[in-house]
């Protein structure tokens, strides 16, 4: 089921209760690396996809501080523990979006409350287009992008590309 066009994003900060019982908010963010580094350091082989997040502390801190320096960020908070990340990368006329959520996290509802603010992020800072890749193996993630209102727009080897306007 798709969310409807007033569903599909919300402007950070956003308070809600996942499926588990707790209550996490998400918000903007553009601090540095610390938090993101403390969350990323909690993926598995598993958790990962198409490389990212990288692996080891010196590379995640390269990587995110470019996507702190030039990315539309947006963190889920659960207490005072960075549990989800998603950020939108401009370029151009349009933006690639990357989201990752704690593994122990994960299907509780907070991927979709987390897109749904970054989403909302990037249109109030002038976003009118997002893209994404995943693999196509990812069903979970595939269906997460289409309730939020993206399209496939390319199959290519074992990835799908997505996008929607905003």
């Amino acid at each position: 089921m798709a969310l409807s066009s007033d569903q599909q994003s919300q402007r950070p900060p956003s308070t809600v209760t996942d499926r588990e019982g707790r209550t996490v908010t998400v918000s903007t963010y553009a601090g540095d690396a610390d938090p993101l580094v403390e969350m990323y350091a909690h993926f598995d082989d598993e958790s990962r996809s198409q490389g990212l997040p990288p692996r080891g502390e010196a590379r995640q801190r390269q990587w995110l501080d470019g996507l702190l320096e030039d990315g539309l960020n947006v963190v889920v908070w659960h207490r005072d523990d960075a549990v989800g990340h998603a950020v939108l990368i401009p370029y151009d006329d349009t933006a690639e979006l990357a989201i990752f959520v704690w593994p122990a996290y994960q299907l509780a509802g907070i991927g979709t409350e987390l897109i749904r603010c970054l989403l909302g992020h990037g249109q109030a800072n002038g976003v009118d287009h997002v893209w994404l890749t995943v693999a196509r193996t990812n069903r979970i993630a595939m269906n997460l992008y289409r309730s939020a209102g993206f399209e496939t727009t390319a199959r290519e080897r074992g990835e799908h590309e997505m996008e929607r306007q905003l």
